[in-house]
């Protein structure tokens, strides 16, 4: 009898982490070494209750004094970052499913990438942050880094089919969040609640933006770009609303390959989780028996101009990934709070990496430096 796989979920409260959990459930040979969250304090205590992992972390100190671990006697609780980033690199763990949003999973990501983990990478601000650093940390440890975006982790499944030098390029899917039809002076009054309602995915809220911006492709742009080790001139962009072909790869011979599914994140979660075998599982399956209409449009540039950030993010590497998402974090954070418009989103982030100090080849401070900067200029931006 084989052991069991050991798992630990950063990020379980959010909606990739719930997803893992659902496939965990329904899969033999995994068992559920360790989780983590953040606001949803009530929610971890239940996931907690179900799966009794070895380890529970509530990423903020301050509602220590809140939670009655006498509810949970078999799990053993901890509280703060840190403790986050020293599950991720606990001994006995195999797979880190790293989903906490935003930069502030880099730092848990880093620590199971240092110890040679198999990373299911659903937080894409690590490679757009670190791409490169992160990169050369894996091959130095051995560790994998099987990709959880939607888009990546058909990414990955398609290059199967050929080997790396024969990839003429790779094809990233969007589905053009709700305003693909609206006019650049029409998106100039896009209200939050409209930026809110995707058509295609359910989604926390700063995702949700960033598919309305498609600052979420951008970023997905600058992740391929480190994660496929391509160069950023073999990556493009297409809209497809239905989100059922999750994004292509054409080889030299003129061949495209691509990956499709019902919109649903359980199928990439799996993959990861299983690579390279194939289970039976709990995603939902495309029904061959009614009729699909699949489009695929040309994305207009002077509608989301934070595509072509992306290319020139990917192409110029360096502290221009920190800048950017860091920017963005905070430019998206104002227009939830009403503070700047829609359109002012991609405008802040073009304006603060525009004017920020470049560095080549920095370090992980240098990094975190760049990234305090960029929010707080983002912070005067506002104020201006």
């Amino acid at each position: 009898m084989q052991p069991e796989t050991n798992i630990a979920i950063l990020g379980a409260t959010g909606s990739v982490g719930q997803n893992a959990l659902t496939v965990v459930r329904e899969l033999s040979g995994f068992k559920v070494f360790g989780i983590t969250g953040h606001s949803r304090s009530d929610l971890l205590l239940e996931q907690t209750r179900d799966f009794t992992p070895e380890f529970t972390v509530f990423s903020d100190r301050s509602i220590q004094q809140e939670i009655d671990c006498s509810q949970i006697p078999d799990t053993t609780v901890h509280f703060g970052h840190e403790a986050i980033t020293q599950l991720a690199s606990h001994s006995s763990i195999d797979i880190v499913v790293a989903a906490i949003m935003g930069r502030a999973g880099l730092e848990s990501t880093w620590s199971a990438v240092e110890h040679g983990k198999r990373v299911a990478l659903a937080n894409k601000e690590t490679l757009v942050v670190a791409g490169q650093q992160i990169q050369q940390l894996a091959r130095q440890s051995g560790a994998e880094l099987i990709p959880v975006d939607s888009e990546h982790s058909a990414i990955y499944q398609c290059l199967q089919s050929g080997k790396s030098s024969e990839v003429a390029q790779i094809v990233l899917t969007a589905s053009g969040g709700p305003f693909r039809e609206l006019t650049p002076d029409e998106l100039k009054c896009v209200t939050v609640e409209q930026a809110l309602d995707h058509p295609t995915w359910n989604m926390g809220q700063k995702i949700t933006i960033d598919s309305a911006t498609m600052m979420n492709k951008c970023l997905e742009i600058i992740e391929a770009r480190w994660l496929f080790d391509i160069d950023p001139e073999k990556i493009s962009v297409v809209i497809h609303p239905q989100s059922i072909i999750h994004s292509m790869v054409e080889f030299c011979d003129g061949s495209i390959i691509s990956q499709m599914s019902p919109p649903d994140m359980k199928l990439p979660i799996q993959y990861a989780l299983t690579y390279p075998d194939r289970l039976a599982g709990p995603s939902p399956r495309l029904d061959l028996g009614q009729s699909h209409e699949l489009q695929l449009l040309p994305p207009d540039p002077e509608k989301f101009p934070a595509l072509q950030l992306g290319f020139e993010v990917a192409a110029k590497g360096g502290t221009t990934g920190a800048v950017l998402n860091a920017a963005n974090e905070a430019a998206v954070g104002a227009f939830l709070n009403r503070q700047i418009s829609f359109t002012d989103i991609v405008a802040a982030c073009r304006e603060i990496l525009d004017n920020h100090n470049f560095e080549p080849n920095p370090t992980l401070t240098t990094l975190m430096h760049q990234d305090r900067w960029a929010r707080e200029e983002i912070n005067k931006w506002i104020a201006c």
